[in-house]
């Protein structure tokens, strides 16, 4: 062990004989259910950090619906099943836009769209 593990773990001990954590809130209680518990442990963590900087599976889901959809649009072969399309991918676009809105996102800025979208389906 180095020093600073000596350091915390003494200060730990002396915490625990003055009584300092015992009326902490939940003592004597189980621990909470991991939510990402399902998730393979080898991207565990990479998910808690994006959960941590604010990016929800409900953006990532819309991410991937928008991708598809644009998919579909180049596969597209009439005009009138583009056009629906076009429609359903603003309204995703749409909903999106608002997800980020309410987190103070700015979503307006087209400087770093292009490298956005790349990344998005690098991730995706």
């Amino acid at each position: 062990m180095d020093l600073f593990s000596i350091l915390a773990e003494e200060r730990i001990k002396q915490a625990q004989r003055e009584k300092q954590f015992d009326h902490l809130p939940g003592a004597g209680k189980p621990l909470p259910k991991d939510e990402l518990a399902s998730v393979p442990e080898n991207v565990r963590m990479a998910y808690r950090i994006m959960k941590n900087a604010g990016y929800t599976s409900e953006e990532s889901e819309i991410k991937l619906e928008m991708i598809t959809i644009k998919d579909l649009i180049k596969a597209c072969e009439t005009e009138e099943a583009k056009k629906q399309l076009n429609q359903e991918l603003n309204e995703k676009i749409l909903k999106y836009n608002r997800l980020l809105s309410k987190r103070k996102i700015n979503t307006n800025s087209s400087v770093f769209k292009n490298y956005e979208e790349k990344i998005n389906n690098k991730l995706l």
